[in-house]
C-alpha cells in the first residue's frame, strides 16, 4: 500500500516509517501540513495523522479533506487520550484512532483492518485465474502453491489489486517502487512487471499502451 504518515517526532516517524516498509508498504513521511497537504491529491492508499502539528492540526485537516470528499482510509495517531478526544477525532472523519505509545505491529494491524473494511471493494482475498491474492495476509498462490514474492513485487500486485479494473500509471508504479529504500534490487518497474509475469502468469498484470497497467476486475 502507499501510506502519507504525517508525524512531526523524528524518532517516532523514522522508525514507524522504516517498520512499515519492511512490512512492503510505501511511506511518504512528513513533519509539516503545509508539506502534506502539497501531496494530499496522490493515490495514496491510506492516511496516517498526528493530531498535534508545529504548523497546525492534524484532526482539523481530516475535517477539511472529508469535507472535500475525500474517501482515502485516515488513521489519527495522538498521545490524546480523553474519551472526548476520541470522540472529536472519529467525528473528524477518521477510520480508526491510536493512542501513543503504540507498538508499530499494531499500527500495521490496523491498517489492515482499516482495508478490509473500506479497501478493495471490502474482499481481501481475491481469485484471478489459478492465482488467489491474500492482501491482509500479504501472501499469494498460483494454483495452490505459495509464490514468494520480493517487498517491491509485492507492492506492485498489491497496489494493481486494490484498484482492479482500473489502470494505474507508470510514474504513480514508478513512485511506489522508488519508496523501497533499503532493498538491494532494481527499481525498474519493466523488471518488476516482468518479474510478476513469470512468477504468476503473463495474463496477470495487463500492459495498456501508453498509460500503464491494471490486473483484471
Amino acid at each position: 500500500m502507499r501510506l502519507l504518515l504525517l508525524e512531526d517526532d523524528v524518532i517516532l516517524g523514522a522508525g514507524l516509517r522504516d517498520y512499515l516498509r519492511i512490512e512492503g508498504h510505501l511511506v511518504d513521511w512528513f513533519t509539516l501540513l503545509v508539506d502534506a497537504r502539497t501531496v494530499a491529491s496522490e493515490p495514496y492508499d491510506a492516511l496516517l495523522v498526528d493530531w498535534q502539528l508545529p504548523d497546525g492540526s492534524g484532526v482539523e485537516w481530516v475535517r477539511q479533506l472529508r469535507d472535500k470528499g475525500v474517501t482515502t482510509p485516515i488513521l489519527v495517531l495522538t498521545a490524546r487520550d480523553l474519551l472526548s478526544d476520541r470522540i472529536k477525532g472519529l467525528d473528524s472523519g477518521a477510520d480508526d484512532y491510536l493512542v501513543k505509545p503504540f507498538e508499530p505491529e499494531e499500527l500495521a494491524a490496523r491498517i489492515r483492518a482499516v482495508r478490509r473494511r473500506v479497501g478493495a471493494q471490502g474482499v481481501p482475498r481475491r481469485r484471478i485465474g489459478d492465482v488467489e491474492i491474500d492482501s491482509s495476509a500479504r501472501a499469494v498462490w498460483r494454483a495452490g502453491v505459495a509464490v514468494d514474492l520480493t517487498a517491491r513485487e509485492w507492492g506492485l500486485l498489491d497496489a494493481l489489486v486494490t484498484r482492479s479494473g482500473r489502470v494505474v500509471s507508470k510514474s504513480d508504479l514508478d513512485a511506489l517502487l522508488t519508496g523501497f529504500e533499503g532493498e538491494a534490487s532494481s527499481n525498474s518497474l519493466e523488471v518488476h512487471v516482468f518479474n510478476l509475469r513469470r512468477k504468476l502468469g503473463r495474463d496477470i498484470v495487463q500492459t495498456v499502451r501508453g498509460l500503464g497497467y491494471r490486473i483484471p476486475s
